[in-house]
């Protein structure tokens, strides 16, 4: 369970980045439409047909794709969103 939730702390701090990556004016040609199907698959109605596995699907599977995303955004869009984070 701890694990769980270390991996769900993860997963907001990957939305922030992906938030502040999808504003940043050099952000990559894909992230985009991978920020869209990342988006469609969250809400997908498979987790609505069977409500087991989306939960798992929405708690395991979902926090990975999106820190797999963060883990390829270029290093310089990270860097900007840990120096504004530190500046606060």
């Amino acid at each position: 369970m701890l694990r769980l939730l270390r991996l769900w702390r993860l997963a907001g701090h990957d939305l922030r980045l992906l938030w502040f990556a999808l504003r940043h004016e050099h952000r990559p040609l894909w992230l985009w439409p991978v920020a869209i199907l990342l988006c469609l698959y969250a809400i997908e109605p498979f987790n609505f047909a069977i409500p087991l596995l989306g939960v798992l699907d929405d708690f395991i599977l979902l926090p990975l794709i999106l820190h797999l995303v963060t883990r390829l955004l270029p290093e310089d869009i990270r860097l900007g969103f840990w120096q504004r984070r530190l500046a606060r």
